[in-house]
């Protein structure tokens, strides 16, 4: 699942199934069935961030006022390729 912001494909990744059920909750949807696929994050970054037409980071438990994560689409993140800020960052080296 993922949602668009700011130009950025935002996935939601959760820690466990009590973050995905306040998530679920937060959005008034908690009284349906969420199927989901438990991968591990770093995969989620290498293998499915690229294949994103466009800038794609990973925002992780956004339910949880406390715990909540955003890893934007930038290097030492994401993949280079798929960093907003590598060609910036080349640019400023010439």
């Amino acid at each position: 699942m993922s949602a668009v912001s700011g130009g950025i494909r935002w996935f939601y990744a959760f820690t466990d199934e009590a973050a995905m059920a306040r998530f679920a909750e937060a959005r008034g949807e908690a009284g349906r069935e969420w199927p989901y696929l438990a991968i591990m994050g770093a995969r989620l970054v290498d293998a499915v961030v690229p294949e994103v037409d466009g800038p794609a980071g990973v925002a992780v438990d956004v339910a949880d006022a406390d715990g909540s994560m955003m890893f934007p689409p930038v290097a030492g993140i994401v993949p280079d390729a798929c960093a907003v800020d590598v060609e910036a960052k080349s640019s400023e080296v010439a």
